[in-house]
C-alpha cells in the first residue's frame, strides 16, 4: 500500500485532499492511510507534521513500508475524500531550521573534512554532532559564511537521480546508500542524501545563527537557530542586554565592559566587608572570652561566615562554640567547633533531635536545621 509522498512534490503545499484507504484502531488512537498525503512522516532528525484530517486531529505521522500512517484523534471512513491541512508554520520553521544546518553541514564537510553524525532539531534551538574538533573561535566566519548562502537566495534542489548517475554525484553521506536516493543540493555549499523537507530557496531561511560549540564524543556538538527562531533568540538576547545596559548606566553596545568593571568593584567591597566583618567576629568572640560553651545567635550570616564566628568564639571560650544564623520560618545554618572535644555525637544528637542534616570533622560539625531558636536554645539547655 504505497502513499503518493505530496511534501517531496511541493514542500510548500499544506492543504489537500487524499482519499482513505485503511483506518484501524490502536493504542494511541486511529492509524489513517490515504492515496496521497502532505503530511511529512518523522525522519532524518525531522520531527512529523500535524494538522487535521477533516474533522479529526493529526497527532503524528510515520512512514511503514512505503505508506505514510496517521495517528489520529478520531475514525474516519475508509472509501471518503478527506480535506488535509498541516499546521504550516511548524512546518516552514523546520525547513528553515533542516535547511540552515545543510548549509553549516555542508561547509564543516568541505573546510574539515567532517561529518554529521548526529542531528536533533528541538524546540528552542538545534544541535548537530560531528566527529571532528572545530575551534569555538571558527564559529563567527563560519556563520557569516553560512548567511552569505542565504543572502544569495540559491534554488535548493531535491530530486532522486537515476541508479547510472547516482554513483557520478559527490554527494555527503557517511556511508553508501542503496538507489533509490533522495540528493538535496544547495549550489556551492551542499550535496548531501537527505529525505527531509527544504525551504525552495535559501532566502526563506532569513537567518542563521551559530550559538555554541563544545566537546562531544570525541567530536563537537554545535547549537544553531535559524529564521524566526534565530529571531527570538536575539530578541530576548537584545531584551536581556538592554536592561543589562539600564542596570549599568551603559551604552548597550558596552555592557561587556560595564560588567567587568562591576565585577572588579564587587570584588573590591567583598575584600573590604570580609576584613571588616572578622574585625566584628573578633570583637564579638572577646566578649565570650573564659566563658565556656557558648550557644551564640547572629543574623545574616552565610555557611562560611558562620564557621568564622564559631571558630572565633572557640578560640577564646575554653568550651564548644555553636553559632546559628537564619529565621524560625527559614531554618538555621549551624557550626560547632572545639579546640578540646570530639563533636561528632554532639552534631549528631543535634540534627536528629532538631530536624536537621549536618556532619564534618571531629573538632567542627556544620548543618542546617529545620527548628526554632527557642527549640535550639532548650536542646543545648538540657546538655
Amino acid at each position: 500500500m504505497e502513499t503518493k509522498k505530496l511534501y517531496y512534490v511541493n514542500s510548500h503545499l499544506s492543504q489537500f485532499s487524499g482519499r482513505v484507504l485503511c483506518c484501524q484502531p490502536c493504542d494511541r488512537g486511529f492509524e489513517v492511510i490515504l492515496d496521497q498525503t502532505a503530511f511529512y512522516p518523522e525522519g532524518g532528525g525531522q520531527a512529523a507534521d500535524t494538522g487535521t484530517l477533516g474533522t479529526v486531529r493529526v497527532l503524528d505521522v510515520r512512514e511503514r513500508g512505503g505508506a505514510i500512517v496517521h495517528l489520529c484523534d478520531g475514525p474516519v471512513t475508509v472509501g471518503q475524500t478527506l480535506e488535509g491541512t498541516i499546521d504550516y508554520n511548524l512546518r516552514f520553521d523546520r525547513m528553515q531550521q533542516h535547511s540552515g544546518e545543510h548549509i553549516v553541514s555542508g561547509l564543516i564537510n568541505r573546510r574539515w573534512g567532517f561529518h554529521n553524525t548526529g542531528f536533533h532539531m528541538g524546540t528552542e534551538s538545534t544541535t548537530i554532532d560531528f566527529d571532528g574538533v572545530i575551534p569555538a573561535e571558527a564559529l563567527p566566519e563560519l556563520e557569516r559564511l553560512a548567511n552569505e548562502a542565504v543572502w544569495q537566495d540559491l534554488e535548493v534542489h531535491c530530486s532522486v537521480p537515476a541508479p547510472e548517475v547516482l554513483p557520478t554525484i559527490p554527494y555527503r553521506s557517511k556511508r553508501a546508500l542503496p538507489w533509490p536516493v533522495r540528493i538535496v543540493e544547495i549550489p556551492g555549499y551542499d550535496i548531501c542524501a537527505c529525505c527531509g523537507t527544504h525551504v525552495a530557496r535559501t532566502g526563506e531561511i532569513g537567518i542563521i545563527k551559530l550559538l555554541s560549540v563544545i566537546p562531544f564524543r570525541g567530536g563537537v556538538r554545535m547549537e544553531m537557530a535559524c529564521g524566526n527562531r534565530a529571531l527570538g533568540i536575539l530578541n530576548r538576547a537584545y531584551d536581556q542586554n538592554r536592561q543589562v545596559s539600564q542596570a549599568f548606566s551603559a551604552q548597550w553596545q558596552e555592557t561587556g565592559e560595564a560588567a567587568r568593571k562591576m565585577n572588579e568593584l564587587l570584588s573590591q567591597y567583598k575584600f573590604r566587608i570580609t576584613a571588616l566583618e572578622r574585625q566584628i567576629f573578633a570583637a564579638t568572640a572577646a566578649g565570650y572570652t573564659g566563658a565556656g560553651d557558648v550557644v551564640h545567635f547572629e543574623d545574616g550570616l552565610d555557611n562560611v561566615a558562620v564557621r568564622e564566628l564559631a571558630d572565633a568564639i572557640a578560640q577564646v571560650c575554653g568550651g564548644t562554640a555553636a553559632v546559628f544564623s537564619g529565621s524560625d520560618d527559614a531554618g538555621y545554618a549551624f557550626c560547632l567547633v572545639s579546640r578540646t572535644d570530639d563533636l561528632r555525637q554532639l552534631g549528631k544528637d543535634l540534627t536528629r533531635s532538631l530536624n536537621g542534616r549536618g556532619g564534618g570533622k571531629p573538632d567542627c560539625q556544620q548543618g542546617r536545621l529545620q527548628s526554632t531558636r527557642e527549640a535550639i536554645a532548650a536542646f543545648f539547655a538540657r546538655k
